[in-house]
């Protein structure tokens, strides 16, 4: 192996030439020898050797096919066994190819194929080409990279600010109506065991792991609305009259009303919020409310939230109402005493319906179903 030039240069810019003849080294190493640092490699296990020692200098390997030791195919596959392919471009030179080697070569990632006798004005601009597309290549990867860190990194801080946001809000709603206070906390657990069934039966609503995610956060700003409630009809204890249960109605109202007031911008996780607190109480038939939907017309984060929403409050104590068995608050939903849910719901509900009451009846601590 020879070093032309002092390890100062060679960290700037620097080709490998590896071939067993000598004369072909010289041939190529006085093309280039002006403007870059060189270094040979007369098989191709030293090849790999500087390779290895220089792979953060080299910024072009000239791969004989026919060397000992290792054939320049060989330090190809080395190459990308170790993902040094996709960042020291790679041209063969040789004498014998044949159409096979040539396309094994491009399948291991070479660059381009000079043919002995080789022209030095064709191979320098040749060289020079694919130099500076590997090097505007990596600039732009790196670019990438540096961006897509950042939008992680920026994902991330508004999932935290989410998060703090929807706690900080929903157990303003567990104090102001003196519901349980794990009843948000199951209905974000409830969400997710759904979400779970609608991703792998349901692909058509295009559910991905991120999207549920920011919807079981959602689910626990159902209802927020609460908050604008008086007293007097919040916890009542007995049957409301039409006037307060109008009223009582109005707490989607209300709930979207107070998101607008904490909307940053119309991103992704506030219309899933959004969508939740208005349309949780809408109905497969249209006969829900505020608006009336029916079918598909109500979101599918919110038919979610729906269900599991009635669920929990059939099998919870209430100010108004003793809890029912699990198996009666089933039939209830399923046969549709409480509103008419949409098939797929009723499905989901049917896979999910034995972890439900898992949950419900204490088979296991609720803290943790929440860690997995």
């Amino acid at each position: 192996m020879e070093t032309t030039k002092t390890t100062e240069a060679v960290e700037k810019n620097t080709i490998l030439i590896a071939d067993d003849a000598e004369i072909n080294r010289e041939m190529i190493k006085f093309i280039f020898d002006e403007q870059y640092n060189i270094i040979e490699a007369e098989d191709g296990e030293q090849a790999i050797r500087i390779i290895m020692e220089y792979s953060d200098k080299l910024c072009l390997l000239f791969l004989d096919l026919l060397m000992p030791k290792k054939s320049g195919l060989d330090v190809l596959s080395f190459m990308n066994d170790e993902d040094y392919i996709n960042y020291i471009p790679v041209i063969m030179i040789t004498g014998e190819a044949t159409d096979e080697t040539d396309e094994k070569a491009y399948e291991l990632g070479a660059s381009d194929i000079i043919y002995k006798p080789f022209a030095p004005n064709v191979v320098m601009r040749r060289a020079k080409n694919i130099m500076e597309l590997f090097e505007h290549r990596i600039y732009v990867e790196r670019k990438l990279e540096k961006r897509t860190r950042q939008l992680r990194e920026s994902r991330e801080k508004l999932e935290r600010s989410n998060e703090f946001l929807v706690n900080a809000l929903s157990s303003v709603v567990e104090f102001r109506s003196l519901e349980s206070g794990e009843h948000i906390q199951r209905v974000k657990y409830f969400t997710k065991l759904f979400l779970k069934y609608i991703m792998k039966f349901y692909p058509k609503y295009g559910i991905t792991k991120d999207k549920a995610s920011l919807i079981v956060n959602a689910s626990a700003l159902h209802d927020i609305g609460k908050i604008a409630i008086p007293d007097s009809i919040l916890l009542k204890p007995g049957k409301l009259t039409g006037e307060e249960f109008d009223e009582m109605k109005k707490h989607t109202l209300y709930g979207c009303e107070l998101l607008e007031k904490f909307k940053q911008d119309e991103n992704e996780f506030y219309h899933y919020c959004y969508d939740i607190c208005r349309h949780h109480h809408e109905r497969h038939d249209g006969k829900g409310y505020p608006d009336g939907l029916k079918g598909d017309e109500i979101p599918i984060w919110a038919q979610i939230v729906s269900v599991v929403d009635v669920y929990d409050a059939l099998v919870s104590k209430r100010v108004y109402k003793d809890p029912f068995a699990v198996e009666e608050a089933a039939r209830m939903i399923i046969e549709g005493e409480c509103g008419l849910f949409s098939p797929e719901m009723i499905d989901c509900f049917g896979l999910a319906k034995q972890e439900l009451f898992a949950v419900t009846e204490g088979e296991f601590s609720f803290a943790d179903v929440m860690v997995k």
